[in-house]
């Protein structure tokens, strides 16, 4: 799965124009690395700046949605801290159905209804790997509430079932 990264994690103005645009960006991006259609491909959603009407953020949302989609790819969407949309308006007034949380997401905060196929983890000492030195973020993944699931690229027969 790919991840597109916002422009500030504290502050930043989405627009229906930006959505357009860093959707197809996404989505072209992700045809130039030879990522097979039917990936998730995740909109960063977080560090809305304090005071930015809803609307905008729905709108950047659902363009950008549209433009990923529209290149084959699936759209999901990555909630972190303050997102600037309530957990109804995460699952009533956007097309996404693919939602991926941060670590410091409340349960209250998830898409109303669906809730996560994916939640951030604060890496533990079992999630380590003996003699790798590499900085990695931990993600747990499961169905959501309606059952739906992020789709991934993968190495045929990974994972390896007994």
């Amino acid at each position: 799965m790919l991840v597109q990264y916002v422009e500030s994690e504290s502050a930043w103005i989405p627009s229906a124009a930006k959505g357009t645009t860093n959707g197809n960006v996404a989505a072209a991006e992700a045809a130039k690395l030879g990522v097979p259609w039917g990936v998730t491909i995740w909109c960063d959603l977080e560090g809305v700046k304090v005071g930015t009407p809803r609307q905008r953020v729905i709108d950047y949302c659902n363009r950008w949605h549209a433009g990923v989609a529209s290149a084959g790819y699936v759209p999901g969407l990555y909630v972190g801290y303050h997102p600037g949309l309530s957990s109804t308006q995460l699952y009533l007034k956007l097309r996404f159905s693919h939602y991926w949380g941060a670590f410091n997401l409340n349960s209250d905060q998830f898409p109303a209804v669906r809730g996560l196929q994916m939640k951030q983890s604060i890496r533990r000492s079992e999630d380590i790997v003996p003699g790798v030195q590499l900085d990695y973020q931990v993600d747990r993944v499961s169905a959501d509430r309606l059952g739906g699931r992020p789709t991934l690229l993968a190495l045929e027969g990974w994972p390896e079932l007994p």
